[in-house]
């Protein structure tokens, strides 16, 4: 593969503590990406905000203003991110829908590819700009947009079951599904909206768990312990 979409899970990257961040867990990410990175494959990365914030669980909060602060959390996610990246030896820049001042760059599909052209790994943050928008729907966007062959999706999960595995000691997990399977039964890899542009776009996910051995670059080389998502 030479360009793919790395989505991280925000509480993944929290590791055990569930909120803010693990450094020894980002620092892992963080040599296995430089790893494919040496190798010449082009890196764009979307990361989560729930290791930051949950806003709508709250009823107390206005839908929009909620979905603010996610897309602010997922900015400090990547700022820091990007920040642990360049101390291993990579050059990053961060991407977002709307101005941030000088803290990051604005969007666009010209910008991305000519840092991809420069050897630097990009972060898209800020989700879509929009509210009612997650960041599943922001990571196949920027995916499709930027042309990447797939979708890596490291989770706190080790792949996609046909049930919650948290609450169904039962659950089988998939190896592979296709997009068609997961809309039908809903079975939440991504959400509705993401699912729907991945199969009407044609773009594949491979899903695993971010806190396996080595689990990125196996994922980035076809070698995954997680599940196929076809299309």
């Amino acid at each position: 593969m030479k360009r793919v979409l790395l989505k991280l899970s925000g509480e993944a990257l929290a590791g055990d503590k569930k909120t803010g961040f693990d450094e020894p867990t980002v620092v892992k990410v963080a040599k296995q990406v430089k790893e494919l990175v040496d190798q010449g494959m082009e890196i764009g990365i979307v990361i989560g905000g729930g290791n930051f914030w949950r806003g709508r669980s709250s009823e107390n909060i206005d839908r929009t203003k909620a979905d603010q602060i996610g897309m602010l959390a997922t900015i400090m996610n990547c700022i820091y991110v990007s920040e642990i990246f360049r101390s291993e030896g990579m050059m990053t820049s961060v991407l977002t829908p709307f101005e941030c001042g000088s803290f990051t760059k604005l969007y666009s599909k010209d910008r991305a590819n000519k840092y991809f052209a420069h050897g630097m790994v990009v972060f898209f943050a800020g989700g879509t700009g929009h509210p009612y928008f997650s960041t599943d729907t922001a990571t196949v966007l920027r995916a499709i947009e930027i042309e990447a062959e797939t979708i890596l999706l490291a989770k706190s999960i080790d792949g996609v079951y046909d049930s919650d595995p948290a609450a169904n000691s039962e659950a089988k997990k998939y190896s592979e599904v296709s997009i068609d399977e997961v809309i039908e039964k809903n079975l939440k890899v991504v959400d509705m909206t993401a699912s729907i542009l991945c199969r009407d776009n044609r773009m594949p996910m491979l899903v695993f768990g971010l806190n396996e051995e080595n689990s990125i670059v196996n994922a980035a080389k076809g070698q995954i312990n997680g599940t196929v998502v076809t299309v």
